[in-house]
Parts: structure tokens; C-alpha cells; sequence
């Protein structure tokens, strides 16, 4: 991703900012396409993980639909060119406002969490006369075996509907003459990578599509949902997601039927190694038990590290990618890091941000080169909920966001 003609332009521009790979994004997306259209899959970019409106128009180019959670992302796919007849709007509280927005714009399907939920979408479309294509979105239980903050299909969850709780919506949809069931949808978490968990949502939604069958409704989409997970800790040797597997598990083990669509939501395989946050250091303090690199970005950049424990691989630029190889030896940087032939060995820091928050740490103890005011720092695999989870908390300044040429 990096070479010394981008890290010197690194050099030349302001940080903090994200810097995009487009290449590495064109290589994702194709990969998604060709492993997903061996099945005839239908996948959906789940918005959510970046908006940034480059991405989101390349990602339109190749033919995705899109998974939306709000309103203004319903908006935003479309007027990003997505087709209207491949935006599903999900999430489990959907305000009036945001249902009559996406009835206005007579998307593909509401992923529906609630009974209640399907009363009021019933109610906001009879008013306009029009009929919505719903899908459930049912809890199965199942556990996705990632981070608990990042957990979305056990009972405990907020998200989904019980399976306890089907019987009231087969006699909710038999009451609902505006609403027009398409089919069933689930989503168990995020940053998955073990494949046996698929394996068990497979056979989840074949139990879920019998009962549905059994009591009179026939299914049209099995939504599976998305979280296929990225490698954090190796993001130049495993930079795209393993698509071939993770759709290979949904052939092998869902019982799909004549008629039938297969649909998916992924978000961070699609876009999590594309971009990288650079940032520069600030200052060094050196103590007696612990070292700190401090940086220009922090948690207003880059919330995932606090928020949820996220791991990101961090690398010197200035010191790892030979920024200096070409100045002559023993001569001193104007940082005042000496340039020596061999590098020295690496120091423990905790890299951390500047922003009034003890939690603002991007990760503790990681090996680096002796680092110097000034090093260029790249936090790696930040595509997905990085950028869009940026704040203005301390009045900081919008993160701004760089592209390959």
C-alpha cells in the first residue's frame, strides 16, 4: 500500500487524514463479485461501514445493492445511483420520518425487528396507498463467537425478533393488507471468521424457513445477513477477505429452493483494508515504566480501539518503509533521529492521541523503531467504521480523507 513516492507525499500533506487505496478497494470488490455471482448471490454494501462518497460510488459501478440503517443512508444510496429495487432498509428503530422517506422512494424491502414495527409500517403505507415488501429479521440464537459489543443474534440482544415471539407475526402479517412478506432476514455480528458459525446460521435458517413454510408463507429471500471478518493483524499479506469460503458454506449448507433468492450484507470485508489512518507524532515521553508515542489523531478519529477493544496493526512510516535510506550515514534527520545503517531494536510504546480522555489509546506495548516528532504513523485496516464514526468532540477539526492516484 505504501512506497516512498506515497509516504513523501504523506509528507506533504496535513494529518491526520485517511488515506484510501482505490486499487486495494477494486481488488475486494471484484473478489466479492466473482465469489458471490458462482451461486447467483445477491450481495448489499452495508453503508454503515463507510459513506465516504468515493468508495460508495465505486462500489455502486459494480452492481451491489445496498444495506441501509437509517434514513439519510436510504438517501444517500440513491443518490449514489444505487437501484432503488436493491436498497433494504434495516435496524431496529426506524422513526416515522425514515419509514415514509424509504416508502416514498419504493425501496426493495424493510428488514422488520418487531411486531409493533410491522403495525407501523403497515399503518405509514396504507396512508399512502402503497404496500411494503417487509422481511423478519429473526434472533436465531446463534453465537457468533466475536467481541460481545459486536454481537448481534443471541437472545440477549436488542436486535431481531424471538423465535418465541412467531406466532404473533404470523397473525400480525395476516392482518397487515399493506404489507407484502418477502422473506426472512438474520444477522448475527461482526468480524467473523470462523466458518463453522456460518455453517450453524445455515441450518438456523433452514429451521426458520420450514416453520414459516409450515404455517402458510412462502419465502421468496433468505437474507443471511453479513459480518464476514478481515485479518487486522496482517493486512499486507491477507488484505482480502476470504469471500470464496464464506459463500461456499451458504451453497453447501442452505437448503435454498427453487425461486429463491440468497442475499448478504457485508460492509467490513468489502472496505476494511482499503484505507489507513495517518497520522503524525507529536511528542515522545519516555518514562520510567512506560513510553508514549503521542499522535495528532486520537479517538475523535478513530473510535473502534476504544469503543470495542479493536485491534489495529500500527507501523512508522518514517522508520519502517526506508523513508531515510538515501541519507548518508551518521547523518542526523532535522527531527534529530540519527540515520544509522542498521536499524536499532524496537521500543515498546503505548501510541496514544491527544484528545482529554484516559480511554484515548489506539493500542498498548506495540514494537516499533525508536520514533522521533515529526514520524509519519499509519493505523492500518481503518475502512470500515473509521471515518464515519469521527467526531468534532474537542472541537476538533473534520478528519480529512486522501486517495491514490
Amino acid at each position: 500500500m505504501f512506497n516512498n513516492n506515497t509516504i513523501q507525499r504523506f509528507n506533504d500533506t496535513e494529518t491526520p487524514f485517511y488515506y484510501y487505496d482505490m486499487g486495494v478497494l477494486r481488488q475486494t470488490l471484484d473478489a466479492c463479485r466473482d465469489a458471490s455471482s458462482k451461486y447467483g448471490f445477491h450481495v448489499h454494501y452495508a453503508m454503515k461501514a463507510n459513506f465516504n462518497p468515493k468508495v460508495v460510488d465505486m462500489i455502486q459501478t459494480f452492481g451491489f445493492g445496498a444495506d441501509c440503517v437509517s434514513g439519510n443512508e436510504v438517501k444517500s444510496a440513491l443518490e449514489h445511483g444505487f437501484d432503488k429495487g436493491k436498497v433494504v432498509f434495516a435496524g431496529v428503530g426506524k422513526s416515522d420520518k425514515e419509514i415514509n422517506l424509504a416508502l416514498d422512494a419504493d425501496i426493495f424491502c424493510f428488514n422488520v425487528e418487531s411486531v409493533q414495527e410491522l403495525e407501523i409500517i403497515n399503518g405509514l403505507a396504507a396512508d399512502k396507498g402503497k404496500v411494503a415488501g417487509i422481511a423478519i429479521r429473526i434472533n436465531p440464537n446463534v453465537d457468533a463467537h466475536t467481541h460481545h459489543f459486536i454481537t448481534t443474534g443471541l437472545d440477549e440482544n436488542k436486535f431481531g425478533i424471538n423465535t418465541w415471539q412467531l406466532n404473533d407475526v404470523a397473525e400480525t402479517l395476516r392482518k397487515c393488507a399493506n404489507l407484502k412478506f418477502l422473506g426472512i432476514h438474520f444477522h448475527i455480528g461482526s468480524q467473523i471468521t470462523d466458518m463453522e458459525v456460518y455453517r450453524n446460521l445455515c441450518t438456523r435458517i433452514n429451521e426458520m424457513q420450514d416453520w414459516f413454510e409450515d404455517h402458510g408463507f412462502a419465502i421468496k429471500v433468505l437474507n443471511t445477513g453479513g459480518g464476514l471478518g478481515v485479518d487486522y493483524y496482517n493486512p499486507d499479506t491477507n488484505g482480502i477477505a476470504d469471500f470464496e469460503s464464506y459463500f461456499k458454506v451458504f451453497s453447501k449448507f442452505l437448503k435454498v429452493k427453487p425461486g429463491q433468492e440468497v442475499h448478504f450484507e457485508l460492509g467490513r470485508a468489502m472496505v476494511a483494508q482499503s484505507a489507513s489512518l495517518i497520522s503524525r507524532v507529536l511528542y515522545v515521553k519516555n518514562g520510567q515504566k512506560k513510553n508514549f508515542l503521542i499522535l495528532d489523531a486520537g479517538m475523535t478519529e478513530l473510535m473502534r480501539p476504544m469503543l470495542y477493544q479493536a485491534y489495529h496493526a500500527i507501523e512508522n512510516l518514517s522508520r519502517e518503509r526506508g523513508e531515510r535510506s538515501g541519507e548518508p550515514d551518521g547523518e542526523v534527520a532535522h527531527d534529530g533521529a540519527p540515520n544509522t545503517p542498521h536499524p536499532a531494536p524496537p521500543i515498546k510504546y503505548d501510541v496514544v492521541g491527544p484528545i482529554c480522555e484516559s480511554t484515548d489509546c489506539f493500542r498498548k506495548d506495540v514494537d516499533l523503531p525508536q520514533s522521533y516528532r515529526g514520524d509519519l504513523i499509519a493505523i492500518r485496516t481503518a475502512g470500515a467504521y473509521g471515518e464515519v464514526m469521527a467526531s468534532h468532540y474537542n472541537l476538533r477539526d473534520q478528519v480529512q480523507s486522501v486517495y491514490s492516484e
